[in-house]
């Protein structure tokens, strides 16, 4: 099996972003945003999954957030679907059920080279910290647009802190996905799925 470690560089008018991604590292991580929550949570997503990430970004963010924040989401989502390759055997589907404090978050994750994105998240704040968080449906659908993966977070319990409602869908998305890139012993040499690709 080959290494699953990519490098991506997207540079447009507004943002300039590096990437680097190792699906099958031990949780080491080097993240350098103007968005220190956001810095917080990729953190959190490489330590869960035990992906090895690597990422800078500069923007335009004296005019808005939101352009960096997309543009990560972006570059993350094309890293995932460059590293995780033509998916012979992965396991291909990945879930969490992910208990952060008072908030209960369940993920669910297809990589079937398709895209949805589902969820029931409704901020009950503008921000946490120096993260808009109407921006966590805008990052995590870009994410899955540009990994071609089917993805659900849906709140069984919202809880009452925004805080523990993003982490617990950051937390719960990398164990999912991890899940759903892990190898699979019993068919190792097949892509998981009766139409043969993926």
């Amino acid at each position: 099996m080959k290494p699953r470690k990519i490098t991506i560089e997207r540079n447009t008018n507004e943002t300039r972003i590096s990437l680097s991604l190792n699906l099958d590292g031990s949780g080491q991580y080097e993240i350098n945003t103007p968005i220190g929550f956001l810095n917080h949570m990729l953190e959190l997503f490489a330590k869960h999954g035990l992906f090895d990430l690597s990422m800078t970004a500069t923007g335009d963010t004296d005019n808005d957030d939101h352009h960096i924040i997309e543009d990560i989401g972006i570059v993350l989502g094309q890293g995932i679907m460059e590293a995780v390759g033509d998916k012979k055997g992965i396991t291909r589907y990945g879930s969490s059920l992910l208990p952060m404090d008072d908030v209960l978050c369940a993920v669910a994750v297809d990589l079937d080279g398709r895209y949805t994105w589902k969820t029931n998240y409704s901020p009950a704040r503008e921000k946490v910290n120096d993260f808009p968080t109407e921006m966590m449906n805008h990052f995590f659908g870009s994410l899955a647009t540009n990994s071609m993966m089917n993805l659900h977070i849906q709140y069984l319990n919202p809880g009452t802190n925004e805080h523990h409602r993003l982490e617990g869908a950051f937390k719960g998305f990398a164990r999912a996905l991890r899940i759903a890139c892990a190898y699979d012993e019993r068919n190792i040499t097949s892509i998981p799925s009766t139409k043969g690709l993926l």
